[in-house]
């Protein structure tokens, strides 16, 4: 009698071998009518085979690493912040108007009441120019009088010997500044302008203020007490560097991970809430892309067949504001080709070229942290892609009317007195400020509640991990910042 096993039959091994002898049919169902007849069809011993790796089809998932980036984050004590910034050094005046004066003079509004807390403070014997944009005329004069204040007029004597109006200029739409002044001999300065004197109005510096208000982002994630006696074992690879084995705490790392995004989302997206029909009472908060639309620059529609045209009238642009040297351009995928397509027109060594200067000169550096550069003009700037504009999860689902298709920040800094620190320091134009004391430190908290997973402080009969964070971003001379918006 043979001891081989016959086809069908089970002899059980005494290890875990992997044995022709021991082999359940789990689709056999002999029997007929789904009635099993070996007890191979009973057991269902084996499963579908199951990867324990995670497969990472969206790569990494983060959204954050932009602020990291561009700014800093600094503690605060306050419900809001504000800060001051600079007017222009010198004296003008646009959209003003003219009319003649007596014989030869020309009268001319300048009406600075139209702007709030601004007033004429030209003088008598101070030299202007007079822009017409609209003719491209050009006249110098010397004022003879002036009215102070809100009223805003000065009467000038064109250099020319004849009435603006003579010389051809508009009547409204003109630009007037100062650009010095001239005395008689022997002249003095006094308030009232006696005898052989002359009246001068001393300027007062005007400071433009702007505030910004934290906002509270918060998030939890729970997990019932009956649900951690289930342990799943998954081996994953997280965005935050974590690599190993994880069950249920799994669904808490990635809820960690979504807050910090959230952290920096509402830094970029936030809003002042200005609705009056909201019954919410949060003041909201000023984020990067409302800062840039109301205090900033705004480049609609910049394509590749017009890009250099219209990337150089952005220079003109900024050439007017601060002229900060050095930028960074965060771009979405269509704008860094058009970048792309418009630096490939241009030579590398006449008019454009690569620059590192805000990483120390080191091509190594930039091109690790993912930036590429370039010059034009006088301007440095450090080209790389924005995942947020590019996630379709976010704002790269759309690119149309509208969209948000890149930023340019100024790589500057600004020198302010730091209250907390009591000394000057130099900040980013764009910086985080977090909420923080010496008992609670508000820039990223994290707890635990519930009676299980090590919290015992109340008898729900789970764990709960809270995040929270309160703040606001500061984006300071947002003149020298640009929007790229879809036409």
């Amino acid at each position: 009698m043979s001891l081989l096993p016959q086809f069908g039959s089970i002899v059980p091994s005494q290890t875990q071998q992997l044995l022709a002898t021991n082999y359940l049919q789990w689709n056999n169902n002999g029997g007929g009518g789904g009635v099993p007849t070996n007890f191979a069809d009973f057991a269902q011993q084996y499963l579908p085979e199951i990867y324990e790796a995670e497969v990472e089809r969206y790569g990494n998932r983060t959204l954050s690493g932009f602020l990291r980036m561009v700014g800093a984050e600094m503690p605060m004590t306050s419900d809001q912040v504000i800060w001051s910034e600079q007017n222009r050094l010198h004296i003008s005046y646009a959209g003003a108007s003219q009319a003649n004066g007596a014989g030869t003079l020309s009268v001319i509004t300048l009406n600075p009441g139209a702007v709030a807390g601004v007033s004429n403070v030209i003088s008598v014997n101070d030299t202007v120019v007079v822009l017409d944009p609209a003719t491209g005329l050009e006249a110098k004069g010397i004022v003879v009088a002036s009215v102070l204040g809100a009223a805003g007029t000065i009467t000038i004597l064109s250099f020319a010997g004849t009435t603006l109006t003579a010389q051809g200029f508009s009547a409204a739409g003109l630009k007037v500044f100062v650009y010095g002044s001239d005395y008689s001999k022997g002249t003095t300065l006094s308030a009232n302008g006696a005898g052989n004197s002359a009246a001068r109005t001393s300027i007062e510096p005007v400071l433009t203020q702007f505030s910004n208000s934290p906002i509270i982002i918060r998030d939890q994630y729970v997990v019932s007490g009956s649900d951690t006696a289930q342990i799943g074992w998954v081996n994953v690879a997280t965005e935050d560097g974590t690599d190993g084995y994880l069950w249920y705490l799994k669904a808490e790392s990635e809820t960690r991970l979504r807050f910090e995004d959230y952290l920096e989302m509402a830094m970029v997206e936030g809003e002042l809430n200005a609705s009056t029909l909201n019954p919410l009472t949060q003041p909201g908060t000023q984020g990067l892309f409302a800062a840039i639309q109301d205090r900033g620059n705004v480049e609609t529609g910049f394509t590749a067949a017009n890009g250099l045209n219209e990337f150089d009238a952005i220079l003109k642009n900024l050439d007017t504001q601060g002229a900060i040297e050095e930028n960074m351009l965060f771009l979405n995928r269509q704008t860094a080709l058009d970048f792309d397509d418009m630096l490939a027109a241009i030579s590398s060594g006449a008019t454009g070229g690569v620059a590192y200067g805000l990483f120390e000169n080191s091509e190594d550096m930039a091109l690790n942290l993912g930036f590429s550069g370039f010059r034009r003009g006088s301007y440095d700037f450090y080209k790389t892609d924005w995942k947020y504009l590019n996630d379709a999860s976010t704002r790269g689902a759309i690119n149309g009317v509208n969209s948000i298709e890149g930023v340019l920040v100024p790589a500057g800094t600004s020198t302010v007195y730091d209250q907390v620190l009591g000394t000057n320091i130099r900040r980013p134009f764009l910086h985080v400020r977090y909420r923080a004391s010496q008992t609670d430190d508000r820039r990223m908290k994290s707890w635990l509640t519930g009676s299980v997973g090590g919290a015992s402080n109340s008898t729900l009969d789970a764990m709960e991990v809270n995040f929270l964070s309160e703040r606001c971003l500061i984006t300071q001379a947002a003149n020298n910042f640009v929007l790229f918006k879809g036409i």
